[in-house]
């Protein structure tokens, strides 16, 4: 069975607290954050092996929330990846398609970002733009659980990363991921070229 320390345990509550307050909806916070609190050891430990943040059976390690998305261990809405990073949409949005790029490696700050982190932000901003119109496309960097991560935010009026969140419905987050996601090219099928051929018709010599 995984056993964490107290201070371990500590460690993920706050990292639980600060994705809470970063992602959840304003009316949802409080209570979120009060239910976590009210958790005594044994409980917590339960709460973060059910929502694969400890690995069962092995030595307790404190799992990152985002490192479980990329493993998808933790079920997500992805739009696009590449060879480093995932682009998903944001649960809890600030804005329509407010999209997240997760480098696949814990990148713990904003220097070591993969160049390929800020290529496919800017694909992802540029498809924003063509199917949805915002005025502009935001990209910042923000860290979670010592995961570097950038956000792709669609300014419809006055937008910004500290403007309210809210939750997104299901049909909502589908609608757009089918607007959204990278299109696989249909793979062509040369037709067979069929060769014509003249037949030479023999024809017996008029006899007159």
């Amino acid at each position: 069975m995984a056993t964490l320390t107290s201070e371990q345990l500590q460690q993920a509550k706050e990292q639980i607290i600060q994705q809470i307050q970063s992602t959840f909806p304003e009316d949802k916070k409080a209570s979120a954050i009060a239910q976590l609190n009210s958790m005594d050891e044994e409980q917590l430990i339960e709460f973060l092996k059910q929502n694969n943040l400890i690995k069962e059976g092995e030595p307790a390690q404190q799992k990152c929330i985002f490192c479980s998305i990329v493993e998808g261990q933790i079920p997500s809405y992805k739009i696009d990846e590449n060879n480093s990073s995932i682009a998903i949409l944001e649960l809890n949005p600030i804005s329509k398609a407010h999209t997240i790029i997760i480098p696949k490696q814990h990148i713990p700050s904003s220097n070591k970002l993969p160049k390929q982190a800020f290529s496919l932000a800017e694909k992802i901003a540029q498809k924003i733009k063509t199917n949805l119109k915002p005025k502009e496309v935001k990209i910042a960097s923000s860290n979670l659980f010592g995961h570097e991560i950038l956000n792709i935010l669609p300014v419809y009026e006055k937008e910004t990363l500290e403007s309210p969140r809210h939750k997104e419905e299901e049909t909502e987050l589908l609608k757009l991921q089918k607007k959204l996601e990278k299109k696989s090219k249909p793979k062509l099928i040369k037709k067979p070229k069929i060769k014509k051929i003249k037949e030479k018709l023999w024809l017996p010599k008029r006899i007159p």
